[in-house]
């Protein structure tokens, strides 16, 4: 790539290749993912940062046959399904629904050692200006991400939307959880890109104030 790692050498390099390869797939072989390939890009899920080590972020991950339970309730209707652009996501061996818990952050910050600090944060959800259930949990994705550019797969994280309630009832995920998102998982096939793609990438840096 051109660029001085320093003391990192090799392992800063890999880094770097796998945030500058990571892109968002859609069409995947049906073939089993290793276990303990999954188990390592899972792992990446927890090492992400937590307000307080809240830890408020769960994942259901379905294999195999287990990913029809999901995409009978986000696709019920055969029609649908087969008009639906993405083909090849139907086909991912894995899907990995991460969800969040906001209650978990107001009962860690409601614990002695928080309290203390006087943040106020510990009263209720309304009390967090910025919900950092879902700001973890973007962290918490990106590594995942990541982590399968790295063991060479292939992912794509999408959302619930009207259909969060249904999935998170049929996976049985208790009450008062949120659905942050869905990342599919498996070997990537070559697939058009998606429309978004062609989006230039703006400059979004500001040294020392705001500057247009």
């Amino acid at each position: 790539m051109g660029a001085d790692f320093g003391v990192a050498g090799e392992l800063g390099e890999g880094f770097y290749r796998s945030v500058r390869g990571r892109r968002m797939v859609r069409d995947f072989e049906p073939s089993a993912v290793d276990p303990g390939v999954l188990e390592r890009v899972l792992e990446t899920a927890g090492r992400a940062p937590s307000a307080g080590n809240s830890q408020g972020l769960d994942l259901v991950v379905l294999q195999g046959e287990e990913t029809e339970r999901y995409w009978s309730v986000t696709f019920p209707e055969a029609g649908v399904r087969a008009r639906f652009r993405w083909q090849g996501l139907f086909r991912a061996p894995v899907l990995v629904v991460a969800v969040t818990s906001p209650e978990a952050y107001v009962a860690r910050y409601a614990e002695p050692d928080k309290v203390a600090v006087a943040t106020g944060l510990g009263g209720s959800v309304d009390a967090w200006s910025v919900p950092y259930w879902w700001v973890d949990a973007g962290m918490a994705v990106e590594n995942l991400l990541l982590a399968a550019v790295a063991e060479g797969l292939g992912a794509c994280f999408f959302g619930l939307f009207d259909h969060e309630a249904a999935v998170l009832a049929v996976l049985g995920v208790p009450a008062g959880h949120r659905a942050v998102g869905t990342i599919a998982l498996g070997r990537g096939r070559a697939d058009q890109p998606g429309r978004s793609v062609q989006r230039e990438r703006r400059p979004n840096l500001h040294w020392t104030a705001w500057s247009r």
